[in-house]
């Protein structure tokens, strides 16, 4: 009798095994991504304005097509992306400057989930600006420009050198948004003369 319910319960198991029915595959993953320490060094470069950027970023000049040399990247090798700075000189035309800005964070419209606008402002330091922060699959998930309204302005944008995955990329973009925002916290402008 015993040696019947041994046989059976082995039957019962070897049944089991040997079931028609599919796996399920693991929901799909995203790589770890380790965030270094945070950590800021003062900005030491031939412009008008100054700021503290992340200690694990690369500053590389980037006069481009208009040949400023107070165009900047702000590289991140080990995330993978890069604020891109533009320094414009004022003269009347800030409100060009200000729409233009507008215009490049909104043409992420089609993409974004939302736009959302924070106001800066810092009397004591006459800087001033607008930090756009883009929801969705976008290229660019945050954008800012600072200006003191009559001599400097300075637009930023994050890209990443990744397709636009919201989920894969949110721990980077909210590391990267926390220095976009320490560097504009952080941004003066430069003594003349």
């Amino acid at each position: 009798m015993r040696g019947a319910a041994i046989l059976l319960m082995a039957g019962s198991l070897w049944a089991g095994c040997q079931s028609n029915q599919k796996s399920t595959p693991k929901p799909r993953g995203y790589f770890r991504i380790d965030l270094p320490p945070k950590e800021y060094k003062q900005l030491d470069i031939d412009c008008p304005y100054t700021f503290e950027y992340p200690g694990y970023a690369e500053i590389i000049q980037d006069p481009g097509q208009t040949g400023n040399k107070c165009w900047i990247n702000i590289r991140f090798p080990q995330l993978n992306g890069t604020i891109h700075l533009s320094y414009k000189p004022v003269q009347g035309n800030l409100q060009t400057y200000a729409e233009d800005a507008r215009n490049l964070a909104y043409k992420h419209t089609i993409k974004a989930e939302s736009i959302g606008e924070q106001l800066y402002q810092d009397p004591g330091r006459d800087v001033y600006g607008l930090f756009y922060d883009l929801k969705g699959n976008v290229a660019s998930p945050a954008q800012f420009f600072l200006t003191d309204s009559t001599r400097h302005f300075i637009r930023g944008s994050l890209y990443f050198m990744a397709e636009p995955n919201q989920d894969s990329l949110a721990p980077v973009i909210r590391f990267v948004k926390k220095d976009m925002k320490h560097l504009m916290e952080t941004l003066e402008w430069k003594k003349e003369g």
